[in-house]
């Protein structure tokens, strides 16, 4: 059964000898941003990688994706001293206490289920050079039951007199927030853990801890299930209100205004329900796909079912919008030049893995459209996932001489620009709001003929 610790004062690091010293096994977007806040938060980390490419720009304080306020204390932490970045995982792993398991766990390209060979490769480089007892803790999402077989990998791997303990210590990362979601965690989970790494990871985590931050101890499977079932639950929210946007287009009802009075109720609360374009990136996604294809695995079929429907709706969504584009051009983009304001999945990032803007732009332009995308972080990005796509470096670029402009990813840049200004360089004044964030009145006044998903008409 789960239990839930709190602790508002500094655990037992107090009684170790000397300062913990940390290793981080992948240096992607979660395992480069984990490293950094260890080493912000006092210890002596070194991020591995197989990688020489990301191991030498991370080393010369380059940050190869975009998240904000991770340059810079890459950069302090890397003067300091307490962070350092190799490709050498038997040196790092030799003489450290703590290793992290920070790699990627892709959706397989035959079965949506997750490909785990990263974190098996990670967990028996971490084994076979331990030359001290040492806390192995996964912070990948898994599918439940992975933690249990690893350990069975871990006992077969460890040299002689050394112990390991494997845990479970889930990732809640935001992209575009990440940073302060690692230093000032809204709960820290510890899966499977004995009373001794226990009293490590708190050691670890003692500063969050000290602000307040609550730590769930737990079993193995809960811990593996907590990021992936959060997750599954964000995305159904989020296609809840999309399917809603459907009923409301057939009603006559407004979407957006619905949303704020549900999110009165206490029990739903406003955020994600926002109808729109619907979830992309690199986790959702695949994360309810491999729960999903585990659920089944399991028996659990009522799950799968739910999360199938939820990931169709989400879909779904993206069809709809380029229909709406289809309709706002008489029922034929070929030829029509369409602005695109939006390449990456969300704002605050440049991550454009699965993501519904280019999902978008990418249908039209195979429709005949000529497209201009334009993104404040994802344009280079963007351009090397679909470089058939033409890309602006402005705003104004994206809309000038457009047949119709969609409106994809709620920057806010997009969502508070000018539409007057912006009325006067389209060819024909037409907007899709994809995301159901602009002021749809402040628009038509503009002279844009206006068209949401799940707004009312004009």
């Amino acid at each position: 059964m789960s239990t839930k610790r709190t602790s508002t004062t500094t655990p037992a690091a107090e009684s170790a000898a000397q300062p913990l010293r940390l290793t981080v096994f992948g240096t992607g977007y979660l395992g480069a941003t984990h490293a950094v806040a260890m080493a912000e938060l006092g210890f002596d980390v070194i991020g591995v990688d197989v990688d020489q490419a990301k191991v030498d720009a991370l080393a010369a304080g380059k940050v190869p994706f975009f998240e904000p306020g991770l340059p810079e204390l890459l950069e302090k932490n890397l003067q300091t001293g307490r962070l350092r970045f190799t490709t050498d995982a038997a040196s790092a792993v030799a003489g450290a206490d703590v290793h992290f398991v920070c790699v990627g766990t892709p959706q397989q390209r035959t079965s949506h289920a997750a490909n785990l060979a990263f974190v098996e490769a990670a967990t028996s480089v971490i084994a076979q050079n331990l030359t001290q007892d040492a806390v192995i803790v996964g912070k990948s999402t898994v599918p439940v039951g992975t933690a249990a077989r690893l350990r069975e990998l871990v006992a077969g791997l460890v040299p002689a007199g050394v112990q390991a303990e494997l845990i479970w210590n889930p990732e809640f990362l935001r992209e575009g927030k990440a940073v302060d979601d690692t230093l000032h965690p809204d709960r820290i989970v510890l899966g499977g853990a004995s009373a001794k790494a226990e009293a490590v990871m708190r050691a670890v985590y003692a500063g969050p801890i000290a602000e307040g931050s609550p730590v769930v101890v737990t079993d193995l499977p809960t811990a593996e299930l907590v990021k992936v079932s959060a997750n599954a639950f964000l995305a159904t929210k989020i296609s809840f209100i999309n399917a809603i946007a459907g009923v409301c287009e057939a009603a006559g009802a407004d979407v957006t205004v619905l949303a704020d009075a549900l999110g009165h109720d206490s029990r739903i609360g406003r955020q994600f329900l926002d109808a729109g374009l619907g979830f992309g990136g690199g986790c959702l996604p695949k994360d309810i796909r491999a729960l999903m294809h585990r659920a089944n695995e399991l028996g659990a079929h009522r799950a799968g079912a739910l999360l199938q429907q939820v990931d169709e709706i989400n879909m779904g969504q993206r069809e709809r919008v380029v229909d709406m584009a289809l309709e706002a051009c008489g029922g034929s983009v070929l030829n029509k030049r369409v602005g695109v304001l939006g390449a990456a999945f969300k704002p605050l990032t440049d991550d454009v893995r699965d993501s519904p803007a280019l999902n978008v732009a990418a249908a039209l332009h195979l429709r005949g459209a000529q497209v201009t995308v334009y993104d404040p972080e994802a344009g280079d990005t963007a351009r090397r996932a679909f470089p058939t796509l033409g890309y602006g470096v402005s705003v104004e670029e994206a809309v000038e001489e457009c047949d119709v402009l969609l409106v994809l990813t709620e920057w806010d840049q997009f969502v508070g620009a000018d539409p007057q200004r912006l009325a006067a360089l389209a060819r024909t004044p037409r907007v899709i709001d994809a995301r159901g964030k602009l002021a749809a009145a402040e628009w038509r006044a503009a002279g844009w003929e206006f068209t949401g998903l799940g707004r009312l008409a004009a």
